[in-house]
Formats: structure tokens, C-alpha cells, sequence
């Protein structure tokens, strides 16, 4: 199920949930996260953007050391 959300809007993903976000429009979006435990995530956050100029063989790795995968 996919729930879209508008500015000021809060959205709860529980522990283990499968989620995603994405900006459908052209202009640019803000979004804040916030994490409980933040710690281990944090990491995740720093790092996701060194990606663009990784190989699918580190990508993958960076995917699995943060325990993130892909569903269709």
C-alpha cells in the first residue's frame, strides 16, 4: 500500500516495516526522519550518498551492511 503525503503530514513505519519515499514533483522536498534508535541508522544516512560513484558490487554490500533491500 502506498499512502501519499503533503507537507506538515507525519507518517509512522514501525520496526521491520517495509517503506520507501520518493519526490514525484519537480520542485525540490525536505522531508525529516527521525529514528529510535537513531545510532545505527545514522550511518546509513551519512553514507547513502558516496553511492553515486559505486560499483554494483559496493553497492550491494553498503545495501546488505545496512540491512536495506529492495522489494518489487
Amino acid at each position: 500500500m502506498w499512502v501519499d503525503t503533503r507537507k506538515g503530514d507525519f507518517l509512522h513505519v514501525p520496526q521491520g516495516g517495509l517503506h520507501a519515499f520518493r519526490n514525484d514533483s519537480d520542485a525540490p522536498a525536505d522531508m525529516l526522519l527521525l529514528l529510535t534508535p537513531g545510532a545505527p541508522r545514522e550511518e546509513y544516512f551519512e553514507q547513502v550518498s558516496q553511492l553515486a560513484h559505486a560499483s554494483e558490487e559496493e553497492r550491494a554490500a553498503f545495501f546488505d551492511k545496512h540491512d536495506s533491500y529492495f522489494v518489487e
